[in-house]
């Protein structure tokens, strides 16, 4: 006998949980893609997604997942033999380099380890190094989904000012986006780039590049871009088919065009508040559960941690064994430890996007039990922690 039955929840770092006026907008007949609603609807998606970014900058919209949109950022702004700086808190800093290296770019990598943050004053110090100006961009995740790090980018981009460089500042957002709190003009990122699925709970397949004046410049020099990847067409197009280079994701579009109003109707700010929220009654369980056994948030600093995702050390394999369990038993899916070693410690659970507090409790009460039937050694209550936090700050 399984308790799984019944609506299962995906509780990932996404694809995240898809609402169902999302999924009820995307279920309809192919639209015209010369003229009509479609063409009409997205400049409006585009402006609405800027003022999510809090830029007024330009956006690019690609038909590609996140390492798509690495490949875009880099190939507008760079050439090859061109250095960049990679700053690595987890394994998706690592792999944006792996594509700068595949465009011939080279690449230096500080590597802060799978628990902590970019420190500024390394950063400062590798720019005030490079006299000969070699460094042409600082590359950085707002939020390592592997690890749950949540970098500080004004902090670092006062590392790049106060050195003096010309670095250009590229911030990954992908788990962030719509999650945590992130206004790219005010932090000084010259390039940001997302995707859709996870804070804009979207299915995946499409990606956002968002970029300043500073980076548009750097495209007039740049031998890695090619017909597909060219930001310019792109942000002004000669005719519909342009934005996308071909054929528009329709259905995707429809979609986000819904996730949009949603998060347009309750607010960015409060999104962000209700992320925050959620986040902090997933560590109250954790740090009640560990009281009493080996469990542990892979990040001890709150204010390093996202809100998007947290990544818990289960203190031994049993971190599959009870990601097994829940999903087999009780049906929720947690995320696997994605290169933290040893993998079988490590689980990872998604709060992002469509999430309330139900959902949460939930999750946090069949992890709880999944415990119990595991044999992880854990203090009683972490649930009774939780729900604590929400009332508190509902």
């Amino acid at each position: 006998m399984s308790l799984g039955h019944g609506r299962h929840y995906l509780a990932i770092p996404g694809p995240s949980v898809m609402p169902d006026r999302v999924l009820r907008a995307m279920h309809r007949a192919a639209p015209n893609i010369y003229h009509g609603e479609l063409p009409q609807m997205v400049p409006g998606i585009v402006s609405d997604l800027k003022a999510l970014a809090g830029t007024d900058g330009d956006a690019a919209i690609y038909i590609a997942n996140g390492h798509g949109v690495w490949e875009a950022a880099l190939s507008n702004t760079l050439s090859r033999g061109d250095e960049v700086l990679i700053l690595a808190t987890g394994r998706f800093a690592i792999g944006w380099g792996e594509i700068a290296e595949g465009l011939r770019v080279k690449t230096r990598t500080i590597d802060f380890g799978l628990q902590s943050t970019v420190d500024p004053r390394q950063v400062h110090d590798a720019l005030s190094a490079d006299s000969e100006g070699r460094i042409k961009a600082v590359l950085m995740v707002h939020v390592d989904t592997s690890t749950s790090v949540l970098n500080d980018v004004a902090a670092v981009r006062a590392a790049i000012d106060g050195a003096g460089h010309g670095a250009l500042l590229m911030v990954d957002c992908i788990a962030s986006f719509g999650c945590d709190a992130f206004e790219m003009d005010a932090l000084g990122a010259d390039v940001m780039l997302t995707a859709s699925q996870k804070g804009l709970m979207t299915p995946p397949g499409i990606g956002f590049v968002f970029f300043n004046e500073r980076a548009e410049r750097a495209r007039d020099t740049a031998d890695c871009v090619t017909h597909y990847w060219d930001w310019r067409p792109r942000i002004a197009p000669a005719w519909f088919s342009q934005y996308f280079d071909g054929t528009a994701p329709t259905h995707h579009l429809y979609g986000l065009r819904e996730a949009l109003d949603m998060i347009a109707e309750e607010g960015r700010a409060a999104v962000w508040a209700r992320h925050s929220t959620l986040a902090a009654a997933v560590w109250a369980a954790v740090d009640h559960w560990g009281q009493a056994g080996p469990l542990r948030l892979n990040v001890a600093n709150p204010a390093q941690r996202s809100h998007a995702v947290t990544t818990v050390n289960a203190g031994s394999a049993k971190g599959t064994e009870l990601r097994n369990w829940v999903e087999a038993n009780a049906g929720l899916t947690l995320g696997i430890g994605l290169d933290m070693p040893p993998t079988d410690n490590f689980f990872r659970i998604g709060h992002m996007g469509h999430v309330n507090a139900h959902m949460i409790l939930g999750a946090l009460g069949v992890i709880e039990a999944g415990m119990n039937a595991v044999g992880i050694a854990h203090q009683a209550g972490g649930v009774s922690a939780a729900a604590g936090v929400i009332a508190a700050k509902a």
